[in-house]
């Protein structure tokens, strides 16, 4: 049969669906090491009308994934966007949240932060609080009411995703389903159809899937999930990919400050003087921790 190249819209387990033209077909990787990722782009033989071989991986623009001890678990490529979605009830996850920042920033990936439910006025001030965190550092912070204001969520987000290559990411109870059904006309009917054509029966909230929309417009569901693992991130990429230390990098006293209890370092000073959250440089000491665990 005839090769050909396509894009990756979904993944479950070592099976994947890939997007060629008008035709889908279930690829499986040769061998036994799967390192395929929704949003790559390959090259595959095709074995029949709806099934193929990915014979490479084109180069890839960007790569987000978690990793813990053990292994990696590849979330997306080639994207541009990460979109975290949190909400005012149920609570969410500072750590999840400051980790799937750390990612974007060390992969090249602009991150904006998505806050639902504000029509729950009793909660919103708190949220507001909690994410005034990340909006101080620089990230865009978008408030939407997914169910009590459909519209006005889809007019506060569309225009920023238009053309872009956008993942979402959430805990369970954020209203991340809910948000992908609204951005995404017929997402459930396009689920079913990847379910079926993978062959993963009722597990349809376990694998990531790229919708595409009009204009180059790609947007990713990705399971919910409750840790973010960072333990590929060495110290000199953790550094630099927490956004709000590198005003102070390069004031250390020592050249190879890890800027965790140095005398003379500017980050720990900053951290004194307000100039950076204590619970940022909290993470960063646990993610320093993490990375010299690595086993693999």
């Amino acid at each position: 049969m005839t090769g050909a190249t396509g894009t990756v819209i979904a993944a479950h387990g070592r099976h994947y669906l890939v997007q060629t033209g008008d035709a889908r077909l279930n690829c499986v990787t040769r061998g036994k090491k799967s390192d395929v990722a929704v949003g790559d782009v390959v090259h595959i033989k095709q074995t029949s009308p709806d099934q193929g071989v990915i014979e490479s991986i084109a180069e890839r623009k960007t790569l987000l994934y978690r990793s813990d001890q053990y292994k990696s678990k590849l979330l997306a490529a080639n994207l541009t966007q990460l979109f975290i979605v949190v909400a005012t009830e149920p609570g969410f996850s500072d750590d999840l949240v400051s980790r799937a920042l750390v990612a974007a920033q060390a992969g090249g990936i602009d991150a904006h932060i998505v806050l639902n439910k504000t029509d729950v006025a009793e909660s919103l001030p708190k949220a507001r609080e909690r994410v005034a965190v990340y909006s101080d550092i620089g990230y865009p912070v978008h408030e939407v009411s997914v169910k009590a204001d459909p519209d006005a969520a889809c007019a506060t987000l569309m225009p920023l995703l238009r053309g872009q290559k956008t993942i979402l990411i959430g805990q369970s109870g954020m209203g991340k389903s809910s948000l992908i059904n609204l951005l995404v006309p017929d997402a459930d009917i396009a689920t079913r159809e990847i379910s079926t054509a993978l062959d993963t029966g009722k597990h349809t909230t376990t694998f990531t899937r790229a919708y595409a929309l009009e204009d180059g417009t790609v947007i990713m569901d990705s399971p919910g999930f409750q840790e973010f693992g960072l333990y590929h991130l060495t110290e000199g990429m953790l550094e630099r990919a927490f956004r709000d230390f590198a005003p102070h990098l390069g004031h250390c006293r020592f050249y190879n400050c890890r800027h965790l209890a140095e005398p003379g370092c500017g980050i720990l000073a900053a951290v004194e003087e307000g100039k950076i959250h204590p619970l940022r440089h909290a993470l960063y000491q646990q993610l320093v921790h993490e990375s010299s665990q690595t086993l693999y």
